[in-house]
């Protein structure tokens, strides 16, 4: 295995370019793992640890967060509470001080925490190659579980979402409290400038889903009380919220989890998280 290590990012885009079949290797959380389990077994590794361009970290009206930015950065720079909840769950601190955004919008597992987070968001992913810039909507980014809308020639440079306000909440299921992949988790985004739901569901599909009938039922009681309001929504209103989250799903029965219980617990997660953005 050939191990390249780029001093720019011009020199990693053009490497890919005539190296196409290259591994980029950020973390190295997902990658070493396969490696060492034998899944994995590349020609040639791309390592981008020396490309300053994807470790910056920009807030305001729009936040960009580059691809080398690890989980432990995302707590302590970032304040949207859908990503910053996500990168608690993320592994150990180990995992929290090497993993990072770029590795998980690579791997595009449907159980990556941060991605139920990117896509109620509506993030933009930006990636880089021979072509120049190229930016895909989340919506676009996940094509199967472990296929990104990524060329073999191309890098991810960063992801982009517009700052959406405080009312934001990602919520987990496991087996156990710590250190697990997820039985089924969920973002919820109450984005009250743009009078706007998202609630994106994880590893209950083959990709992250969102849950368009709960995100419009929430933007109708929004709407019904005003958006500027805190409600408390009813236990009526909180249980049809959950059953829409639930419906959604399209879960199956693996080691982790049965598929009526991912549907119970999405149900109930959809309305604690529905109780914690809008009360």
């Amino acid at each position: 295995m050939l191990i390249s290590t780029p001093a720019s990012f011009e020199e990693a885009v053009a490497e890919l370019a005539a190296e196409p079949g290259s591994v980029p290797l950020g973390g190295g959380t997902d990658l070493m793992v396969g490696i060492n389990f034998g899944r994995e077994r590349p020609q040639r590794v791309l390592s981008l640890r020396r490309l300053g361009e994807l470790r910056e970290v920009s807030s305001g009206a729009r936040v960009r967060c580059g691809a080398g930015v690890t989980y432990s950065r995302l707590l302590a720079e970032l304040t949207d509470p859908a990503v910053v909840q996500a990168a608690r769950t993320v592994g150990s601190l180990q995992i929290r001080n090497a993993g990072t955004v770029g590795g998980n919008l690579g791997t595009c597992s449907p159980a990556g925490d941060l991605l139920p987070a990117l896509a109620a968001l509506e993030a933009t992913v930006i990636l880089a190659g021979p072509g120049g810039e190229r930016r895909v909507p989340f919506a676009g980014w996940m094509q199967g579980p472990k296929r990104p809308n990524r060329r073999p020639d191309e890098l991810v440079v960063a992801a982009e979402w517009d700052a959406a306000g405080p009312d934001q909440a990602f919520l987990k299921a496991g087996t156990r409290n710590a250190m697990v992949i997820s039985v089924a988790n969920l973002a919820l985004v109450v984005d009250r400038g743009r009078r706007r739901v998202g609630l994106a569901l994880g590893s209950v599909g083959p990709v992250v889903i969102r849950a368009e009938a709960a995100e419009r039922f929430a933007e109708g009681l929004l709407e019904e009380a005003g958006w500027e309001r805190r409600i408390q929504p009813t236990p009526a209103a909180l249980e049809e919220f959950g059953r829409l989250a639930a419906a959604a799903a399209e879960p199956i029965d693996d080691v982790r989890g049965t598929l009526a219980y991912r549907r119970h617990v999405l149900a109930v997660m959809a309305r604690r998280g529905l109780e914690r953005t809008c009360s």
